[in-house]
């Protein structure tokens, strides 16, 4: 079945798990640390479904490979974001584990998804 939009996108919808599953660990943190990590990690997650959303509509295959790359940055971000959260004691190992999971599940769909439209780019330039 061809892809009609970014929400049949595979990596859209792991993306938007991965942003509720941060919100839902978050919302336990300290209210002290509500401008902090928690919002910092918030915006990566929800930058990495709105960047493979506005990359796909409707934009030449360069631009959305770029936006998948900035996707894959935010997942970075939340890792390194995690594991402060771990090192400060906000967020348990399994809980962090979970999520690390979910992020390096997610890269590997972007990196996947990069890789397919490379060939098109390519093609385009000829």
């Amino acid at each position: 079945m061809p892809v009609q939009g970014y929400r049949d996108l595979l990596a859209w919808q792991k993306a938007r798990k991965l942003t509720t599953a941060i919100y839902r660990q978050t919302s336990a943190f300290p209210d002290s640390e509500l401008y902090g990590l928690t919002k910092q990690l918030r915006r990566a997650a929800v930058s990495v479904a709105s960047n493979i959303a506005e990359g796909q509509r409707g934009q030449p295959t360069g631009e959305f490979v770029q936006f998948l790359g900035i996707a894959r940055g935010s997942l970075f971000e939340i890792e390194t974001q995690l594991a402060v959260l771990e090192d400060l004691g906000f967020l348990k190992r399994p809980a962090a584990e979970a999520l690390v999971q979910q992020t390096t599940e997610l890269a590997k769909i972007l990196q996947g998804l990069i890789a397919s439209l490379q060939p098109r780019m390519h093609a385009g330039r000829r």
